[in-house]
């Protein structure tokens, strides 16, 4: 375990985890959480397509500074556990690789665990973020778990039959399922998440009526909150994590709302 200083309100500590999901396995993980005594709501942040990063667990300890308990499963623990991929091609080619073996059951019993972990650490209250791929496996969960307020950012593949996550059915048809209220982070210029993705995850929000927000950012590409790769967008990234806090401090709060109206989609930069 170690502590560091934040520049925010709250001093943090960060220890590595180990759960067990459902089907037996073991799975680790990094837990970044305030040092000071009390009760926090939780927060599992879904990995990117590079495994639990150091971008990754910056996210775990940002939101910790802010007063919550993060918890990052490591998703590709049933076939390289705790490994952590470079930003390049090779990174890219081996992330794939796992991906295509994650499947939709396997990821939501990962989160289920991860949630439980959270619960018997006395967070009341628990919402998720998700990073890319972890966007998607966010989605997903929201759709089937007890999530208060669900951030995804630049989840790709929503919408289609791709990857095992979103089969048999696009994770987007469970989209009614959804209860908590839900934040979208996408570029305008986001290869991964084309404008006809971005049209039919809103469409699909709204007809469910499900509580939401879709900020998109004129000018700017896939993973632009990561300050490590070229695609990072300060101005982007700052607003992203304006509205992630106003929507955790609003849905996670020990009296948070349940009834916030539904904004619908905001162009925004």
């Amino acid at each position: 375990m170690t502590t560091r200083p934040s520049p925010a309100s709250h001093r943090i500590l960060t220890e590595s985890v180990e759960m067990t999901v459902a089907d037996g396995s073991r799975m680790g993980g990094f837990l970044a959480r305030p040092a000071g005594p009390g009760r926090f709501p939780g927060v599992v942040v879904a990995m990117e397509l590079f495994g639990v990063s150091a971008h990754v667990r910056d996210v775990c300890e940002r939101l910790a500074a802010d007063g919550y308990v993060a918890l990052a499963p490591d998703l590709y623990h049933r076939d390289a556990p705790m490994i952590e991929l470079p930003h390049d091609a090779a990174g890219r080619e081996r992330g794939f690789e796992l991906l295509h073996r994650m499947t939709r059951d396997h990821a939501l019993a990962d989160v289920r665990a991860a949630v439980d972990h959270l619960r018997t650490r006395g967070c009341a209250r628990v919402g998720m973020a998700g990073l890319s791929v972890g966007g998607h496996v966010a989605y997903l969960a929201a759709t089937r778990l007890d999530l208060a307020a669900v951030i995804v950012a630049y989840g790709g593949w929503i919408p289609g039959t791709d990857i095992p996550l979103g089969r048999p059915e696009p994770t987007l048809a469970l989209t009614p399922g959804i209860t908590g209220r839900v934040l979208v982070l996408v570029g305008a210029e986001d290869h991964v998440v084309p404008p006809d993705h971005r049209r039919a995850i809103a469409d699909a929000l709204r007809a469910a009526a499900v509580r939401h927000e879709i900020a998109e950012y004129p000018g700017v590409g896939h993973g632009f909150l990561c300050d490590r790769r070229d695609t990072f967008d300060a101005a982007a990234a700052g607003d992203a994590w304006r509205r992630v806090r106003e929507l955790l401090a609003a849905e996670l709060a020990e009296h948070g709302s349940k009834h916030g109206s539904d904004e619908g989609p905001v162009r925004s930069r």
